[in-house]
């Protein structure tokens, strides 16, 4: 790094990034988008992270080979990748060089399986008792489950928020991507944070033991809470709001329109707009709870007065009066769109082996003022860093030194 470039908020930090699939690696990119130094251990034998293989569509390479499938590239930009089989006395002699010079351990084993290969929290800080180690597991590394394995799909199950999610008839649904394991990768992102600004203010290093089960019944949020004041437990709604109305998709002429009022005075204004004295002036519609306790009548009123007009005309109504309102977009038209644009939603990093030298990715949101995000590399092959990851090692440990 040159004197004239930004620093990244976690420049000098070093990553041990001993996981796979996808919310360690969230959690591991989001440090390496703020400037950490990543190294993302993968086992030559296994062919890498599991990911990798998760596909198509890969990037299309210059020499066919197809071990960047756009799963593996979603969670994995701004690392270094070293090949090391930790089950070879080799393999595991590298992994605890590079932990050795680290700051922190994230790992993704089963509750006890490093501790054969001396790669455990344990073994780990005990010889660094300012090292930060943070575990991730299905279920814990304690509890009756915390032998089970945890896919994304079993904690969306386990943790009850498929009970929540889809139609009021039918099947329970997964949320429509990896939430359970993006939402736990953040979870460990704060937390890693949180034992760093101890250690740094006291030379203490700690294990963190962090759970998808854990994470997905946390971010239950209203829906759990509302569940533990009142004893009832929550149903499908499809699209409603459990404690807002009317807060739904309705179907209009041309499409369907998210319409969300969030309070009385909003309701009037809604209600205004769409010429409606009916709802303004019914009593059954005067408060949230009015209009939560006659949801259905409201609802199909609001369903008649919205199914003639055109998604356009309801966008321009409702815009403006201030009610909250807006169009359900496909993926393409949301990253197409002039906001998606005008915020980064959307980046390209260079890669020269793939077709037109660059693979396309979701941005990072943060929004720094003085130590922004920066793309620095993009998603790695496997094993392409191990030549010279330890040189790299003791330049960033000199530049650190030096800074302080």
């Amino acid at each position: 790094m040159t004197g004239s470039e930004p620093r990244g908020a976690l420049d000098g930090l070093i990553v041990l990034d001993m996981t796979r699939i996808l919310a360690g690696p969230t959690a591991t990119q989001m440090m390496g988008d703020l400037g950490a130094t990543v190294i993302k251990i993968e086992n030559p034998a296994s062919g890498g992270d599991d990911t990798r293989g998760w596909g198509p569509p890969y990037a299309e390479t210059t020499h066919g080979r197809q071990d960047l499938s756009a799963y593996f590239m979603a969670a994995n930009r701004n690392k270094l990748s070293v090949a090391a089989d930790i089950s070879t006395p080799e393999g595991a002699a590298l992994v605890r060089e590079i932990a050795d010079q680290a700051d922190v351990v994230i790992e993704n084993f089963k509750p006890g399986g490093l501790a054969k290969y001396g790669l455990d929290h344990e073994t780990l800080c005990a010889a660094r008792p300012d090292l930060v180690y943070c575990s991730i597991s299905g279920f814990g590394q304690t509890g009756p489950n915390r032998h089970l394995p945890g896919y994304d799909l079993m904690a969306q199950g386990y943790g009850g928020i498929m009970s929540l999610t889809g139609p009021a008839e039918g099947a329970p649904h997964k949320v429509g991507v990896g939430i359970a394991d993006v939402m736990c990768g953040m979870y460990a992102c704060i937390g890693v944070l949180a034992a760093l600004r101890h250690r740094d203010a006291t030379g203490e290093g700690q294990h963190i033991d962090l759970a998808l089960v854990d994470t997905q019944m946390a971010w239950l949020i209203n829906e759990g809470t509302n569940y533990l004041a009142s004893g009832e437990a929550p149903v499908r709604r499809g699209n409603a709001h459990p404690n807002i109305c009317p807060y739904d998709v309705f179907a209009c002429a041309d499409g369907h329109v998210i319409i969300a009022v969030g309070n009385d005075g909003q309701f009037q204004r809604f209600a205004g707009a769409l010429d409606a004295p009916d709802l303004a002036d019914d009593p059954r519609f005067a408060t949230n709870s009015d209009r939560l306790a006659h949801r259905v009548a409201l609802t199909r009123r609001i369903e008649d007065l919205i199914a003639p007009l055109p998604l356009r005309r309801v966008l321009d109504l409702l815009q403006a009066v201030t009610v909250p309102v807006g169009p359900i977009h496909t993926v393409a038209q949301a990253l197409a769109s002039d906001q998606a644009r005008a915020r980064g939603a959307v980046v390209s990093m260079p890669r020269d082996d793939v077709a037109g030298g660059a693979v396309h990715l979701l941005g990072n949101p943060l929004k720094f003022s003085v130590t922004p995000v920066r793309m620095r590399h993009a998603p790695p092959r496997m094993g392409e860093d191990g030549d010279n990851v330890l040189s790299h090692l003791r330049t960033v440990l000199a530049e650190r030194a030096e800074k302080q």
